[in-house]
């Protein structure tokens, strides 16, 4: 018999953990190598202790959402993605380092904030956490002065619905970017749908 609709959720579980140990400290993270009972046995796992992050779904008022495209080394591509950041400052809010970051990475702030969602982006090779946002009511913010891969960041405004295309037919794979603008989109229909 399926589950009632909106009964489905994630469930905290937590098994004994007999040994966690770093087995790599990293300039942004560590790499946790964990043993762990479970069932009738032990299991052995190794995971990226992530710091966890927020990304920002920045749409203007013709409707169209700010993508930037950056050279990232593991993929060996420069891919589209929404404005983002690590939650890398003791104490900062997820709210807080949005707005950090679309300053940052784009010289943008915004007079409207709106949780979309959050998602762990890898659960089985990480403990990160990303708190997407929707930010409106744009305009310019102090120009930042960028290095590394930021340097050479591509700035594009892209209608929300083409984004939302992009991802559906595989030309745009950036995980968070689908998560983000996907929320987006539903969000922006509810919304219309509410007002009519």
């Amino acid at each position: 018999m399926p589950a009632p609709v909106g009964a489905i959720r994630d469930e905290p579980f937590e098994p004994e953990v007999v040994s966690s140990e770093l087995a790599f400290r990293g300039a942004v993270w560590d790499v946790r190598d964990d043993r762990v009972r479970y069932g009738d046995g032990e299991i052995r796992r190794q995971y990226v202790a992530h710091t966890g992050a927020v990304a920002v779904v920045a749409l203007d008022d013709d409707g169209r959402v700010l993508l930037i495209q950056q050279y990232r080394h593991p993929i060996r591509h420069r891919d589209w993605e929404l404005p983002a950041g690590l939650l890398d400052v003791p104490g900062e809010e997820p709210l807080v380092a949005a707005r950090r970051e679309l300053a940052e990475e784009a010289d943008i702030a915004a007079e409207h904030w709106e949780h979309l969602v959050s998602a762990w982006t890898t659960p089985g090779g990480n403990d990160e956490m990303i708190h997407v946002y929707l930010a409106t009511g744009l305009s310019d913010a102090d120009a930042h002065e960028r290095e590394d891969e930021e340097a050479d960041i591509r700035v594009e405004w892209v209608p929300l619905a083409d984004a939302a295309d992009g991802v559906l037919a595989g030309r745009l794979h950036n995980g968070i970017l689908a998560i983000g603008v996907l929320a987006a989109e539903r969000r922006l229909r509810e919304q219309r749908r509410d007002e009519d």
